[in-house]
Order: structure tokens, then C-alpha cells, then sequence
């Protein structure tokens, strides 16, 4: 299984740690986070970030999320790109890194293309005329913890298309 290191602005990557964490009743193994502050050393980050990805890597690698292309984040994630079975992805969103953690035991190239779909497929504009796509029903419940029986309304008007 993958591990999964965010690296984003601070606080935006325990916030989607603690998303996941909620989404999934706890926390899954390997997912670890690196909140970037403004005043953070550049260099210091990318050692404590190479040192996690030492700790989360499993079989099949790691996948490095990170929030906006050319920030402080994408840069310390960027340097990861280099390590074997590592990718490293730009955009980070909820519905992306559900995906990935969905997927995470699928082989590192599949689990990016999946986290990339789920990141796309989870941006809609949502208005009184805008009807759901019709493979949202199909796939809504793709990637998602089993509910229990009474949750079956909020599990049909949770995240579609992921």
C-alpha cells in the first residue's frame, strides 16, 4: 500500500488529514502531513520531508500531494520527485485525496491517474439547473467507507463522482 505525504500551506494539510480522518471514522495507516509555514526554513523542510517519505513508503511507493504549482509547498514537494517510487501531485483537493487513499493499493501509476481523475471529477458548479452527471450515481459509492444502514440518505447526497 502507498503511503500518502501532503505537504501544503499551513494549516491546509492537517485540515485535509483531519478530513480524511472524519470521512473514514480514523485515521488510515501512512498519511502523514507537512504543514509549510511562512516563516519555515526551505532546506529543513525538505530533509524533515525526505525523512517521511523514509517512514511512509511502502511496496509500491509513495504519492506526495501538494496544494499550488510553483509555491514554497510544490517546491519541498518537488524535490521529492527525484526518489524512487515517489510521484508527486500539484492540486491537492478533498476529492483527490480520497481517491488516493481509496487506491492506495494499486500500483503507483494507476494510483496516480485515479487520485487525478477523483480530482477532476469532484469539481461541478452546483445550481438549481444544473442536473448531476449521470456517472456520479454510478460511482459515488466507488470510494467511500461503508455507511451503515440508516446512513443511506447522507451516503446518496455525499461526495458524487469520486
Amino acid at each position: 500500500m502507498a503511503g500518502i505525504l501532503i505537504i501544503a500551506h499551513a494549516p491546509f494539510a492537517t485540515a485535509l488529514r483531519d478530513c480524511i480522518s472524519h470521512i473514514y471514522g480514523g485515521l488510515p495507516a501512512r498519511i502523514g502531513v507537512i504543514d509549510v509555514s511562512p516563516d519555515c526554513d526551505p532546506a529543513q523542510m525538505v530533509s524533515f520531508a525526505e525523512s517521511e517519505i523514509a517512514r511512509l513508503k511502502e511496496e509500491n511507493g509513495a504519492l506526495v500531494l501538494t496544494d499550488m504549482f510553483g509555491a514554497t509547498p510544490a517546491n519541498i514537494a518537488g524535490r521529492l520527485a527525484a526518489v524512487p517510487d515517489v510521484r508527486v501531485l500539484c492540486g491537492v483537493n478533498l476529492p483527490m485525496l480520497v481517491r488516493a487513499v481509496c487506491y492506495r493499493a494499486t500500483p503507483l501509476d494507476t494510483l496516480v491517474d485515479k487520485a487525478l481523475a477523483g480530482a477532476t471529477k469532484g469539481i461541478h458548479a452546483i445550481g438549481p439547473a444544473t442536473p448531476a452527471p449521470a456517472e456520479a450515481v454510478a460511482v459515488a459509492g466507488d470510494c467511500l467507507p461503508a455507511l451503515p444502514a440508516d446512513a443511506e440518505l447522507t451516503q446518496k447526497s455525499g461526495p458524487a463522482g469520486l
